[in-house]
């Protein structure tokens, strides 16, 4: 899932690429992916490109009086073209979601292999139409320690939870947040509110901050390798971690896993995997 660092090497690649072109069309292929009706997306046609920004771990592109938000799940991604494919779109087949197509030759495309189509389209005239954008919180690179401090003190929640609600904190998914408590030695089953606001606050900056230095400047189809590269511990089950040479663990769940350091981050001790105890009995 593509989480802030990759949005924001995504925006930086996209800016001065689309900053002041204009939209010739846009082609729906997946009809799940466009959650508004109107505007038509067809009303993008000949309108020029203002903006691109992010949003959480969200796209927003641009325009006067109007905003094309993307997210894009768990697999959705962008597709660059320095000249716009020539073929058919075909509707329900393969990736493709959207196309957008530019004056100036170039295209975009939003793309989600699988078959879970989960990503998602909107056009609005105001971001607040979207629900997801409007409940956000606070960025994680924007909180303060003392604002950080408030959030953990109201709340019982696991701190891995917390990391990942984007109406508590925005930006982060499974992968960062494992990187996060792993730079803060932290357990991701621990109890948010006894977590120390200052460890976690650095940790957070360190390993966002790392990332998109080391992603921004980069296309979109290098940005996802690279970012795998970069994890300590994130889907490394199995392997040694680099701090410590302990073997990395895991805990599994029903749609998604979580990887630690049992030796920097729980004293050694294993955390429990119903998943896993369950076919082991």
């Amino acid at each position: 899932m593509p989480e802030l660092p990759e949005v924001d090497a995504l925006v930086d690649f996209l800016r001065p690429r689309l900053i002041g072109d204009f939209v010739t069309r846009a082609d729906i292929a997946e009809l799940s992916l466009l959650k508004t009706v109107d505007p038509s997306i067809d009303a993008l046609a000949g309108l020029e490109i203002t903006e691109v920004a992010r949003r959480g771990k969200a796209l927003i592109i641009g325009f006067d009086g109007l905003d094309l938000v993307c997210r894009f799940a768990r697999m959705g991604w962008l597709t660059w073209h320095d000249t716009a494919p020539s073929g058919p779109i075909r509707m329900g087949r393969g990736p493709l979601g959207m196309r957008v197509r530019l004056a100036s030759g170039a295209a975009v495309d939003l793309i989600e292999p699988g078959s879970k189509k989960n990503a998602a389209v909107a056009l609005v005239r105001d971001l607040s139409e979207v629900p997801a954008l409007a409940s956000l919180g606070p960025g994680a690179l924007s909180l303060t320690v003392d604002e950080l401090a408030a959030v953990l003190s109201e709340s019982t929640s696991r701190i891995k939870t917390v990391l990942e609600d984007q109406r508590i904190i925005s930006g982060l998914g499974n992968a960062y947040t494992d990187e996060i408590l792993h730079a803060a030695r932290l357990s991701p089953f621990a109890t948010a509110k006894t977590v120390d606001p200052q460890a976690l606050h650095t940790a957070i900056h360190e390993v966002l901050d790392a990332a998109r230095t080391a992603l921004i400047g980069l296309p979109p189809a290098g940005i996802k390798t690279a970012k795998k590269r970069g994890f300590s511990v994130h889907g490394r089950t199995g392997e040694t971690c680099p701090v410590c040479g302990e073997t990395i663990a895991e805990v599994s769940f029903a749609d998604k896993s979580l990887q630690y350091c049992p030796r920097c981050q729980t004293g050694g001790k294993k955390l429990s995997d119903r998943r896993m105890d369950r076919l082991l009995r």
